[in-house]
């Protein structure tokens, strides 16, 4: 699923206050010698974190339906996961990289929940919409300082952009066969007369005489 996401960033970054601009986007480390080779305008989108939200957890199985409405298998809920993306503008000034940042907040902010119909597949066949947040309230065990510290390189301005997205579990269960046809039972009534295959069954100190006493 996270090659799907990227392409989702991709196309959103692409459109809004970007739409019709040649600037790239790239999902690389930005360590100070990547950054150094840089010679165009580019927005890297580095995914930093990934850790499941367990808030959202959930038990339990769902019937997984053909077109006919027919159950077909069942199928474990989904776990989400929030993938933390460290979103970056590298130009040769710094102005043009605060409008480069500008403009992505401005593309990003308009999408805080996105619609089944608006992902690739195979999210969209989820029927999930997926909460995106940019740079919202750190909540991860590792500050932005810090991994710019493992990177290598000087802090630089950002945003941290998270997307939450639902994996799900594998395999399916296979669920049994429907059925299409009502089954016949028959019950003797308790209390009615006993058939002549029930009187050979009788026990001999329950048999009955002709005048109807019961003999030992």
């Amino acid at each position: 699923m996270i090659h799907e996401v990227d392409g989702l960033l991709r196309s959103l970054l692409q459109g809004g206050a970007l739409t019709g601009s040649d600037i790239e986007i790239v999902f690389d480390v930005p360590t100070s010698d990547w950054a150094a080779r840089r010679n165009a305008p580019v927005l890297d989108c580095y995914l930093y974190d990934i850790r499941e939200d367990v808030n959202r957890r959930q038990r339990g199985v769902a019937p997984v339906r053909d077109e006919r409405g027919i159950t077909v298998s069942r199928r474990r809920a989904p776990r989400w996961f929030r993938l933390s993306y460290l979103l970056t503008a590298w130009t040769k000034r710094p102005e043009d990289e605060h409008r480069l940042l500008s403009a992505a907040l401005a593309t990003l902010i308009p999408q805080e929940v996105l619609p089944p119909d608006s992902l690739p597949e195979p999210l969209a066949a989820l029927g999930l919409s997926l909460p995106l947040t940019v740079s919202g309230a750190q909540s991860e065990s590792r500050s932005l300082a810090e991994i710019w510290s493992s990177l290598g390189g000087t802090l630089k301005p950002s945003l941290d952009l998270v997307i939450t997205v639902p994996f799900p579990p594998y395999p399916d269960y296979d669920a049994g066969p429907p059925v299409t046809e009502g089954a016949l039972v028959r019950a003797r009534e308790l209390d009615g007369p006993l058939e002549d295959d029930d009187r050979m069954h009788q026990p001999r100190h329950l048999a009955r005489t002709d005048t109807g006493a019961r003999t030992r």
